[in-house]
């Protein structure tokens, strides 16, 4: 006899008809009826972590990687729990995750009771967290709440949702529903920009003689329309988060290198008479909380409203799609645009001049970012950690030309490198992945290794290696006067440990051999480990702003 169709079997069913193909996940007494049901079909690909935030974060980094869906499994309570700084992670980088986890039996449910794992308030915790956040009430509604979930994740601005489906829920049986086979998830449309807004958006852009875009997240989709601006004059940088948007090697984008650290892309922006900002917050962390200097005259495109005077003041919203706003304002300059003829050249040796000389910030770390570059192919995808290399050079200087080939912690949290490199090399399908964490963030997700043993991505892992947290140090010199506490660390022997996990090992101990030693570990099919001995190489140097503040600290003690 066929046994009954459950709301367990409708999760494992409705997943690949979503477009899903990969789930990341730790099975737990408040999950066993769905994956079970998914193990039974055998039509996703199960990856198991070994925890719920590693778990988290492998899922957000496939989806910014796939451009699609990225899915976790938790169970209620403390699993839940342990998803939290993924998912945080997740809505600062506007990466579409669906997350999935259960929840105690409904008549238990925010009582309080003392069942296993019974959070009261879970709901809100990850409302708090997420986008926005579901419970399944009844079995009949899964089918319309799982539908409504991953079209809000895929919706922009895009963000993680959960969805909490009760264990007794989980088994109770429904009919299977008939909108399954042929689902389309209700994704919004691309909000058009109101005509009157682009009129005058061109009209001020149309007397500009040196324009320049500022892209951020929201723009990652809309490289052709972008394109259709710079084709008309424009110079472009991008937000971290926005980087590979224009390929970084085009002559006319700065790439990361949007200024700050960087005292010649500030005083560049005193000439530029118009900058046009499209889906980017312009972030304090990127700003120097906003102490850095923009054109006066500055045009904000967002399809978030809230997103108007946030941050910086502007002269201009545009309400609506990136893509689309880019368009219409390429079309209302057509013929019209009165770009001086010398800003190229301008804009090209100021890049130059400015790329050299950040570099010649970085002491002996000054040939890392091109080795690399050199040794990953083009289609390569570079994945960090919030390491002093990232916020150094990582972020900044090293080519991107893709945005889906970039992942880094938006949030600036310490930690999921090796687990973002996971779900991102998953996602690659067979491209080259490069992880770059720091010894600290390594130890903190140090466990996901054993996934990394057990799935073999084609996953490269540089742990740069400084025998502590090397940006506290920095930070302790420009605001603790120099007096150094609790940043050094005690850390396994990575050779040891890439033994004990069966992974090939190598090893950087100057600068001169990065490239060819991460060549060689990219050669490897499959999973391997880096440790490049910073101790051996030398200190890096403080970075902005924490350079300036520790010479004058130094000034101070002397």
């Amino acid at each position: 006899m066929e046994s009954q169709y459950t709301v367990a079997d409708l999760v494992a069913d409705i997943l690949p008809r979503m477009g899903v193909s990969t789930v990341f996940g730790i099975v737990s007494v408040h999950n066993i009826p769905m994956l079970d049901a998914i193990g039974k079909r055998n039509a996703l690909r199960y990856v198991m972590c070994r925890g719920e935030m590693g778990g988290a974060h492998m899922a957000d980094a496939y989806a910014r990687v796939m451009g699609h869906l990225g899915v976790l499994f938790t169970s209620t309570g403390p699993g839940m729990a342990n998803a939290i700084p993924g998912l945080v992670e997740a809505r600062f980088a506007g990466s579409p995750v669906l997350h999935i986890t259960g929840q105690t039996a409904t008549k238990h449910i925010d009582r309080d009771a003392g069942t296993v794992h019974d959070v009261p308030g879970q709901t809100a915790m990850l409302a708090a967290a997420c986008k926005a956040a579901y419970r399944v009430r009844t079995a009949n509604e899964a089918f319309g709440v799982l539908v409504r979930a991953a079209a809000e994740a895929l919706s922009a601005p895009r963000g993680p949702v959960s969805v909490e489906i009760p264990i007794d829920l989980q088994r109770a049986p429904i009919a299977r529903p008939a909108g399954l086979d042929a689902l389309a998830l209700p994704i919004a449309a691309p909000l058009p920009p109101n005509p009157a807004e682009l009129d005058a958006a061109a009209e001020i852009l149309a007397t500009a003689k040196r324009p320049m875009l500022w892209l951020g997240n929201g723009a990652k989709q809309a490289r052709d329309a972008a394109l259709r601006l710079m084709d008309l004059g424009f110079g472009a940088v991008s937000s971290w988060n926005g980087r590979g948007t224009i390929p970084e090697d085009h002559p006319m984008t700065l790439g990361g290198l949007h200024g700050n650290g960087s005292p010649r892309v500030q005083d560049f922006y005193g000439s530029v008479d118009a900058m046009l900002v499209v889906g980017s917050r312009l972030r304090g962390h990127e700003t120097g909380d906003f102490s850095m200097k923009l054109p006066k005259t500055l045009i904000h495109v967002d399809c978030d409203a809230t997103a108007n005077g946030r941050t910086y003041p502007n002269s201009l919203f545009v309400h609506g799609d990136a893509g689309l706003a880019m368009a219409g304002i390429a079309d209302r300059l057509a013929g019209k645009a009165s770009v001086d003829p010398g800003f190229a050249a301008d804009f090209g040796a100021m890049k130059a001049r400015a790329r050299e000389e950040y570099l010649a910030t970085l002491g002996p770390y000054a040939p890392f970012p091109d080795a690399i570059r050199a040794a990953l192919p083009r289609d390569g995808v570079w994945v960090r950690d919030i390491t002093i290399s990232n916020s150094t050079w990582g972020n900044r200087i090293f080519p991107i030309t893709d945005p889906r080939n970039s992942v880094y912690p938006v949030g600036a949290a310490i930690g999921p490198g090796l687990a973002l490199g996971i779900g991102a090399s998953i996602a690659a399908q067979g491209r080259k992945t490069v992880a770059m964490c720091g010894d600290g963030g390594f130890s903190l997700g140090m466990c996901e290794l054993w996934t990394v043993a057990q799935e073999k991505p084609d996953l490269v892992t540089m742990v740069m290696n400084d025998g502590g947290y090397g940006v506290i140090r920095h930070i302790q010199d420009a605001v603790a006067d120099g007096r150094q506490f609790g940043h050094d660390l005690l850390t396994p022997d990575l050779q040891g440990l890439a033994a004990l996990a069966g992974l090939p090992f190598f090893k950087v101990s100057s600068a001169e051999e990065v490239g060819t030693v991460l060549a060689q570990a990219l050669a490897v099919k499959g999973p391997a480990l880096v440790e490049v001995d910073m101790r051996a190489i030398g200190a890096v140097p403080p970075y902005a702003p924490y350079a300036t503040m520790g010479k004058h600290a130094e000034r101070a003690r002397q």
